[in-house]
């Protein structure tokens, strides 16, 4: 297992991060905390859940698998949502973040959560409400670390600028939806993250399956697949005749080089530049044995050529911002 600093923290962490947002869900209680452990015991110490998934339960059955494993896991969460029934339960207010923050550590059955982040931006709400939020829960040692996820490049830029400014703790990563179907963060994300040293944690590596060959032209989606289970939400969107199609070249690409596609999805997305750790949320342990030789892989020049050939550096061929209101650019 291979280990790369998370930005300006100094902490190592596996280059990959096993994402928790089946658990609870697709993936009952006692198949998740198998999955995490075996993690553990292949040397992945990042994981990154979220009090949103599942209602927490995605929370409490992660915080029940780190119990013995706690100090030797890099802990990932994360607040903005709605959870609750009071409309205030919910964006990045001091009054949510404070409340909802001590609610995670309940449910984590832990005292501090590593890297704690902004889901998404609150554009209503001064930057400087939530950052000063993130900053006492850092001074009360109930955080380690804050990050966001989903941001546009300038809001992150303003972020950092206003902590500078007061002197506050200050984003060290962002995370974000990346792989080869959505290359838009290379634009200016990426470069922006090389010049604050910024640690990045994609989303969705494998396009939601698209890119594991887990949906094939002119067929039925497989029953247990997302396209098949949540018709008509955000994830059906961002399975398209146009994402399929370049899915099953990758397929074929994957073949030809001797990998599985949700290898060589994974590791493209490993070895790109500016990137930290991709998360990857198996939901089976089968799904997550299949990856774990790829901490031992490099992609090849050769590889890195063929998959730009699919789709070129910054492009996008499937919207997978699609939860993300400040991008106006639909595919």
């Amino acid at each position: 297992m291979n280990y790369r600093l998370f930005g300006r923290t100094g902490v190592r962490v596996s280059t990959l991060c096993i994402g928790t947002m089946n658990f609870g869900n697709a993936t009952a209680e006692d198949d998740a905390i198998r999955i995490l452990h075996a993690a553990f015991d292949a040397g992945v110490n990042f994981v990154d859940t979220a009090n949103s998934y599942n209602s927490g339960l995605s929370e409490i059955i992660t915080g029940k698998a780190l119990q013995g494993r706690r100090d030797r896991v890099f802990l990932a969460s994360k607040v903005f949502f709605k959870v609750g029934d009071d409309i205030n339960d919910q964006g990045g207010s001091r009054r949510h973040i404070l409340k909802a923050c001590d609610e995670s550590l309940r449910r984590l059955n832990t005292d501090y959560i590593d890297l704690y982040q902004m889901h998404r931006p609150s554009p209503e709400i001064p930057v400087d409400e939530t950052l000063g939020a993130l900053n006492d829960l850092v001074r009360a040692g109930k955080v380690r670390y804050i990050g966001c996820t989903t941001h546009p490049a300038w809001q992150v830029m303003e972020a950092l600028a206003t902590s500078e400014k007061h002197h506050w703790v200050r984003y060290v990563s962002e995370q974000p939806p990346y792989n080869l179907l959505d290359r838009r963060i290379e634009n200016e994300l990426v470069p922006l993250a090389l010049r604050y040293n910024l640690a990045l944690i994609p989303w969705s590596p494998m396009a939601q399956g698209v890119l594991g060959g887990r949906y094939k032209p002119n067929t039925d989606y497989a029953p247990d697949s997302r396209g098949a289970r949540m018709p008509g939400t955000i994830y059906a969107e961002r399975i398209t005749p146009r994402g399929i199609e370049a899915g099953q070249q990758f397929s074929e690409l994957a073949q030809h080089v001797g990998k599985t596609p949700g290898q060589l999805a994974l590791l493209w997305c490993r070895d790109q530049i500016g990137i930290t750790a991709p998360i990857y949320g198996p939901r089976t342990l089968a799904q997550l044995q299949e990856v774990l030789p790829v901490m031992d892989m490099t992609l090849s020049n050769d590889e890195r050529a063929a998959c730009d050939a699919i789709n070129p550096p910054g492009s996008v061929l499937v919207n997978f911002h699609n939860t993300a209101p400040w991008m106006k650019m639909r595919v």
